[in-house]
């Protein structure tokens, strides 16, 4: 499955052109290397996503074409969520 439509429909990332511009900016690995929005994601993949202000890591459990919204996280396994503190001081 690409890993545009994998995204939207585990809804990790709410739409699938929002998935592909974030993985054809670099922000996406697959088993710890560099991905594209038509990389293919298989059962076992892990992904390391990088948001904002968020970097999380997620195992592939389950593909589906499409799938209810209470199923959809039955799709991933987190591994890791680290949020960026913000270290600037205000004096």
């Amino acid at each position: 499955m690409r890993l545009d439509k994998f995204l939207k429909i585990s809804r990790i990332i709410k739409r699938r052109s929002v998935a592909k511009e974030v993985a054809d900016k670099g922000r996406i690995q697959i088993n710890g290397k560099l991905a594209k929005s038509s990389s293919d994601v298989k059962v076992g993949d892990q992904l390391k996503i990088q948001f904002g202000n968020k970097t999380m890591e997620v195992k592939v459990n389950e593909l589906h074409e499409s799938t209810k919204k209470e199923d959809a996280q039955k799709m991933y396994e987190i591994i890791s969520e680290i949020r960026k503190q913000n270290t600037d001081e205000i004096d």
